[in-house]
């Protein structure tokens, strides 16, 4: 048979296809019996074939299962599982402290040996655990804190979280079913998977501290305050207060890139990184006035700060303390209230509250009154989307959750109210603010109106287009008179929005009928023009808006509306600079950009705490050896931009002169004028043109008597083409140290707020024809939000897409601070430009 196997093979072998038929043959047999075909196979190669075709077919299932299975899962991925156990039957030795004292290492193997024996019992879990290790212990009798390594196929992955999930209730039916003697006995056991990224870092670092009380210790990221964290490092610090005490969290400092997923703090309320006994994660950047502090439920607390390989940062600074639970007010919540009015709000507020606390106030009015809770601040911690399953507000039946509009109000039907708070072990937040008052049911809001939400505004508010109730309520069934926009919605709007170029109305109203008519264009400034008069390169409107956005480049010679590259190309695009675009042939339009706003990332009224940082060309300008007087921004190494009426002299001072000023850059608080940047002025520039009457011309320039270098809290804004224009209804931000309120004093950290560009038409009629083509109006009509004495002369900050931020105006004046429709006034930069560019060089 193997010399006719060989035959054939090599016969076939040599032929080609056209060949085929050619040479193929056949050999004779030496017995041709042995060759002839029987009738029917024998029994017993019936049976031996059936039993190898089984085997055969077998073998190859086995092989494609194999293949397409366990080959898949052959790389296994490493889980690390942290987890804190109650050990019912050990008493806690001071020992127990030191990783390397022979009662540590004794108590710890047996936790290992115990866990092992836990796994091995459980299916899914003992062909992939690998080893445990405890990480710390600490009171109550004694809580052991470990992880525990499994190595796992992706396709088992699901399966391990599931059954580790459920790992407590598989440990209590162990423990019931077997012999306890010499055991540990555990009566609550919690886990979760640990952060991948812990354990996936070129360096980790340990750290154990063990608080001592009425003293503070310090805790500094790695080359704080000197170095930046460095990359790719993962470091924990266990830190244990005396048995019955809790700690206490403060960040004093604390800058960090602002994606959690590339750099961030985690606090935990455990020894161990349990994702279960998560409090927060941080990144980013926060002050001091930003309350970043934490309060543990018992003795211990645990914080990690995890790296990335690039986008490094300062890093943080805090200090920890230790404070009995039983005394500390910040623990301490609930009671009985009584009479016509009071406060209350959660524990620790502002600051985040602890986990695992419920408290429960009461509150008693007058028989014949009910009560009326109002949260001025609400911010609980939420699980499931539209659920309060986990930190929670009840008051009377009803739970509240999550992040509440402000003055949110609860009334009763009753003299009485009952208020529960609840937090769960993991994600706290920072809480309620409440106050509670009693009202009589036939009245609850004398002489004023009632809101829908229980809110009570002076009557005069109603109807006058402005949502003050919050939920509109006093703006619904209006009789709008012949003052107002009726809304086709039913709202009434003042007359003064009318085709102002901002939908106010929400449905458009306001702006229908504005004058244009078919084969028309509507002006910026509301005049109309035919459409074929658009982009003709003439100013048909009187505002040049008619010039603008006509496609990037010009055949034509430049007007005074469009961008000039520097090869002398022409852009008719609308404001082409810095929007990440190569608009010019030559890039010119890219390449003269500032920096980008950092991350974040007169005092504002209604404004709020800037974080440090974050408005790095912010400047104040300080009288020799005084006070801040007025803001600035810089523009350059070595010069600034302020407000002409800033610089003026008065009769026993003068403004004028350069060393009448001393500047401070980089400043956060007025308070800390020692961490700030402080340079003396060589130049005074103010514009020739300023008319002290009218405010007209209101800029000036400040160069300083030494450059200053760039850092992350100093740093240039954008200037912005003469062409430039910022729309009406943009945001836009103003910052400063100014006063309060009207009349008020002046701030100590650094305030910013947000506020909208105002059609020029409507701000000249509210002010009363005051306004020239060289002023820009800002703010926010309703009131409320606006700059004041002491913000002269700072920025109006404006966004672009790309990133950057341009100065679009200077803080110049206003009819008092923050009243209704009457907005701010600010110098106009792009109307600058030249003059700046000729003076400055920049």
């Amino acid at each position: 048979l193997s010399s006719l196997t060989a035959q054939l093979y090599y016969t076939f072998g040599s032929c080609n296809d056209k060949d085929w038929e050619k040479e193929v043959m056949f050999l004779p047999a030496s017995d041709s019996k042995k060759l002839e075909k029987k009738r029917r196979p024998g029994k017993v190669g019936s049976i031996i074939g059936l039993v190898v075709f089984t085997a055969v077919l077998a073998l190859m299932i086995g092989l494609m299962v194999w293949h397409f299975h366990y080959r898949r899962d052959s790389k296994m991925k490493m889980k690390m599982y942290s987890g804190a156990m109650h050990i019912t039957n050990q008493v806690f030795d001071n020992a127990y402290d030191n990783p390397n004292s022979t009662q540590f290492k004794a108590l710890a193997k047996q936790v290992a040996t115990q866990l092992r024996n836990i796994y091995s019992k459980t299916p899914p879990l003992h062909k992939f655990y690998v080893d445990s290790t405890v990480q710390a212990f600490s009171e109550g009798s004694v809580m052991a804190y470990y992880l525990s390594e499994f190595h796992v196929p992706a396709s088992q992955e699901a399966t391990v979280d599931s059954t580790m999930s459920t790992i407590n209730d598989i440990i209590s039916k162990q423990q019931r079913s077997s012999n306890l003697q010499g055991s540990l006995v555990f009566d609550s056991i919690v886990t979760s998977a640990v952060d991948s990224r812990m354990f996936s870092k070129a360096s980790f670092q340990r750290y154990s501290t063990r608080l001592v009380s009425d003293q503070s210790q310090v805790i500094d990221s790695p080359g704080f305050p000197n170095y930046p964290y460095p990359s790719n490092t993962a470091v924990q610090w266990q830190l244990r207060a005396d048995p019955g005490s809790v700690i206490i969290l403060n960040f004093s400092t604390f800058r960090l890139e602002a994606n959690c997923q590339n750099d961030s703090v985690k606090v935990y309320d455990s020894l161990a990184p349990i994702e279960s006994r998560l409090m927060a994660e941080q990144c980013g950047i926060y002050n001091q006035n930003s309350f970043l502090s934490f309060l543990s439920s018992g003795n211990v607390m645990l914080i990690t700060l995890v790296t990335n390989e690039e986008g490094n940062y300062p890093g943080f600074r805090a200090f920890a303390s230790q404070v009995a639970k039983a005394n500390s007010k910040a623990t301490t919540c609930g009671g009985a209230l009584s009479g016509m009015s009071g406060t209350l709000k959660s524990p620790n507020y502002p600051n985040y509250y602890p986990p695992l606390i419920k408290c429960e106030w009461t509150i008693q009015v007058p028989a014949n009154m009910h009560v009326k809770l109002v949260f001025s601040k609400f911010m609980m911690s939420v699980g499931m989307p539209n659920s309060c399953l986990k930190d929670y507000v009840q008051v009377n039946d009803e739970k509240l959750c999550g992040d509440l509009p402000s003055n949110t109000v609860k009334t009763s039907n009753s003299n009485q109210m009952t208020i529960v708070f609840y937090s769960d072990a993991s994600h706290v937040d920072r809480g309620f603010n409440a106050t509670y008052s009693a009202f009589e049911p036939t009245n609850p809001c004398p002489d004023k109106f009632l809101c829908n939400n229980k809110r009570c505004v002076n009557i005069a508010l109603r109807c006058d287009g402005w949502n003050d109730c919050g939920d509109s309520s006093d703006e619904k069934n209006c009789q709008c008179d012949s003052t107002m926009i009726s809304c086709k919605n039913g709202l009434c709007k003042p007359m003064f929005w009318k085709c102002d170029g901002v939908d106010d109305c929400g449905d458009k109203t306001d702006e229908m009928n504005c004058g244009k008519t078919a084969g028309e264009f509507a002006c910026a400034n509301g005049v109309c023009i035919l459409e074929k008069q658009k982009c003709d390169q003439k100013d048909d409107c009187g505002d040049h808006s008619d010039e603008t956005d006509c496609g990037r480049m010009s055949t034509h010679a430049c007007l005074a509306t469009n961008y000039k590259c520097q090869n002398g190309q022409c852009v008719t695009k609308e404001n082409p600079e810095c929007d990440g675009e190569n608009d010019c042939e030559d890039g010119s339009d890219e390449n003269t950009c500032g920096s980008k706003h950092p991350i974040k990332t007169s005092r504002i009224v209604g404004g709020q705490d800037a974080t440090e940082g974050e408005w790095p060309w912010q400047v104040s300008l300080h009288i020799k050896n005084s006070v801040h007087v007025c803001g600035a921004s810089l523009i350059s190494e070595s010069w600034l931009v302020t407000a002409a009426h800033c610089v003026q002299d008065e009769p026993k001072m003068k403004l004028s002169q350069p060393g009448t000023w001393e500047v401070y850059l980089g400043l956060h608080s007025q308070k800390q004028l020692d961490k700030a940047v402080k340079r003396y002025l060589k130049r005074v520039i103010g514009h020739p043109s300023y008319n002290e009457y009218t405010y007209d011309f209101d800029i000036a320039l400040m160069e300083l008597d030494q450059p200053v270098k760039f850092t992350d809290t100093i740093r240039p804004i954008c200037l912005p083409s003469a062409t430039y224009v910022f729309p009406v209804g943009k945001s836009v931000w103003i910052t400063g140290w100014g006063a309060t309120r009207e009349g008020g004093s002046g701030a100590m950290v650094l305030q910013k707020a947000e506020v909208r560009i105002i059609n020029s038409t409507v701000c000249n009629s509210l002010m009363n024809g005051q306004i020239t083509s060289r002023m820009m109006c800002a703010g926010v009509l309703a009131g409320g939000v606006d700059a004041c004495q002491g913000d002269s002369g700072g920025p109006l900050s404006s966004s672009i897409p790309a990133g950057r931020m341009f100065l679009a105006g200077v803080v110049s004046w206003g009819d008092g601070c923050a009243r209704r429709n009457k907005p701010g006034i600010y110098s106009t930069v792009p109307k600058f430009r030249a003059w700046i560019k000729e003076q400055t060089g920049v």
